[in-house]
């Protein structure tokens, strides 16, 4: 949540690469938008409430010239989303220009500090602190960099923040719980909270750690720790093409990356999976790797939740007792942690704030952590004890798909190799998944090329609510269904396990209330019970199954088909075309389908 930008070099090209910068990060928040430019004298600020595009009108009238800004785009936290609160914002003299991603919890205490000073604030949020506080210490003689280090000390909370200064030609930045990412080129650099923000300039890059403090200069950089020992952090170069981060003649991001699983499931499972032999191969986790795990619990928020919830049940079906937790209510469980156990958080970005802390506890009980995760060099990546990368590419709509199907079967490939490290040799039933997978990037090709679900989407445009419903591994799958439906068509879906449907939801359910349900060969008999007890109430019943599942097919008014596979597979290939149905959904309502309201894609706040 909340995006910053800031480049220097030796041209005058800060604001056009700024507000590319800005477009490429604007998945992280859209309420507001802002640049400040520094050329000879004081930073210049522009900013606007509401899209990018705003701030590009702005812009339009007179550019100004410099080599030297930084940026921001917002999600809000403190204060509605207006021109005062967009940031960057200044201190009291116009001379110090900061951007913030995070959260600053003690700043009603500096705030009243400040003010009881003299200070005037301008705008509701919770970075205007930070400018005045740089203010006070710059008048009390101490350097542009000293006071940055000394405002920084008086911070509590998690942020990534970068300052401009009149009085020298130097970007200055920290992080503490927020992502931030050098970027490295000939005569110019950059930092941001994500490497899209710069990919189209160069794709050499520095993972900053917690507590890491920059410098950088037109000509050269130096990081240090907050007490100002210097340290080394090495330079990554980037597989992504910037072309991957675009739409790609899609009309929507989202679009683009449902249609990309395929390619996203096949770099998933390249070199890791044989169905043919039934090996698996985890590359930094050979056999034996899990010998002395006795219990795994998942950690997770939103999607990766549903993800780590399937993954739970693969692991269990495996011998090896597994729980998913949701990674905001981890710290209060009073489920066991120790060195036996293995703690994996799922977590797309790597840098979800809740997931963090769940992984920091579990570190600080003695478990042993694991990161599934999208990012190399993310925070998650780094702190963990291991890491196993889904490979899935760049995702920018803020609404998960890819991701969710590589993360499920990396969670299947990576809950085969501790079952087989646990319990023993691989099973007769394991080998099947494992060829199904081999099959599963084709498959979902076939649902891209005939899914009916813009059909069915618009049969059922006016319904009063949606329910999907699943059990055992596809569960999970309705629960991410209802999710997918909600956040992009802002409509009332909700996701229950298909034997719940009767202990209350029920009462709900209307002609207005289509059910969808999920199939996969294993325990339809009792889903469709569940099925026939809504369909008594007039529900319209849409299925998600096999083409040749007659027998659902006679009790279900329209069917979302999958290509027979194996039943802890067939949730993927179910979930493609719930994420098909959501997306037409909200677009035959018109909504801002890669912007929902309220919501961005990497949450970086508690």
């Amino acid at each position: 949540m909340c995006g910053i930008i800031a480049r220097i070099g030796d041209d005058d090209s800060a604001v056009d690469e700024l507000i590319t910068g800005l477009e490429n990060l604007e998945y992280r928040g859209y309420d507001s938008a802002g640049v400040a430019i520094k050329n000879g004298g004081g930073p210049e600020v522009f900013k606007r409430q509401g899209k990018i595009s705003r701030l590009k009108d702005v812009l339009a009238g007179e550019v100004p010239d410099g080599g030297l800004g930084i940026g921001h785009t917002r999600w809000s936290t403190h204060g509605p989303p207006t021109d005062e609160n967009a940031h960057p914002h200044t201190d009291c003299t116009g001379e110090v220009a900061v951007v913030h991603n995070g959260i600053i919890e003690n700043y009603d205490e500096l705030r009243s500090e400040l003010a009881s000073r003299g200070h005037e604030f301008e705008s509701d949020t919770d970075t205007e602190v930070i400018p005045h506080l740089v203010e006070e210490e710059l008048a009390r003689g101490a350097s542009p960099e000293l006071a940055f280090r000394r405002t920084i000390r008086k911070l509590s909370g998690s942020y990534a923040v970068a300052m401009i200064t009149e009085r020298d030609h130097a970007v200055y930045a920290t992080r503490r719980g927020s992502p931030l990412v050098l970027g490295v080129s000939d005569g110019e650099y950059f930092l941001a909270s994500d490497v899209p923000a710069f990919l189209d300039f160069t794709e050499e890059v520095i993972y900053l750690d917690d507590g890491d403090v920059v410098v950088v200069r037109s000509d050269d950089y130096e990081i240090s720790t907050l007490d100002g020992q210097t340290v080394e952090r090495s330079v990554s170069t980037v597989e992504w093409d910037p072309e991957d981060a675009g739409k790609g003649g899609y009309d929507h991001y989202m679009l683009k990356e449902i249609h990309e699983q395929p390619t996203a499931l096949r770099q998933t499972l390249r070199g890791r999976a044989d169905g043919t032999t039934g090996e698996v191969h985890l590359e930094d986790f050979p056999a034996g790797s899990f010998e002395q795990v006795e219990r795994v619990q998942f950690v997770a928020c939103g999607t990766s939740y549903h993800a780590g919830l399937v993954g739970a049940g693969f692991l269990s079906g495996g011998g090896v007792p597994a729980q998913t937790f949701l990674a905001s209510e981890y710290a209060t469980s009073p489920a066991p942690v120790d060195e036996d156990t293995l703690v994996v958080g799922v977590t797309q970005s790597g840098e979800t704030a809740d997931t963090l802390s769940a992984l920091r506890k579990a570190n600080a009980s003695g478990a042993r952590t694991l990161a599934v995760t999208n990012v190399v060099g993310s925070t998650a990546a780094r702190e963990c004890d291991d890491a196993l990368f889904i490979r899935a590419g760049p995702e920018i709509g803020v609404a998960a798909t890819k991701t969710f199907s590589s993360q499920v079967v990396s969670l299947s490939l990576l809950a085969e190799r501790i079952a087989r490290d646990v319990t023993g040799s691989p099973t007769e039933e394991s080998r099947e998944r494992l060829a199904a997978l081999d099959e599963l990037p084709g498959q979902v090709q076939q649902i891209l090329d005939y899914s009916n679900a813009q059909k069915i989407a618009k049969q059922y445009r006016d319904s009063d609510a949606y329910f999907f419903i699943g059990r055992g591994t596809v569960f999970p799958v309705a629960l991410e269904g209802a999710l997918k439906f909600k956040e992009i068509s802002y409509e009332h879906a909700e996701g229950f396990a298909a034997g719940e449907l009767k202990h209350g939801p029920l009462a709900l359910v209307t002609p207005k209330t289509p059910i969808f349900a999920v199939f996969t060969g294993e325990n339809d008999e009792k889903t469709l019970g569940n099925v026939k007890e809504a369909e008594a109430r007039g529900a319209p019943i849409v299925a998600v199954a096999s083409e040749d599942h007659e027998e659902v097919a006679q009790h279900a008014d329209h069917v979302l088909t999958i290509p027979e596979t194996h039943p802890d597979v067939a949730g993927v290939l179910a979930n493609v075309q719930l994420q098909l149905l959501s997306y037409h959904a909200a677009d035959l309502l018109g909504r801002p389908i890669d912007k929902p309201r309220n919501l961005a894609k990497s949450v970086t706040v508690e």
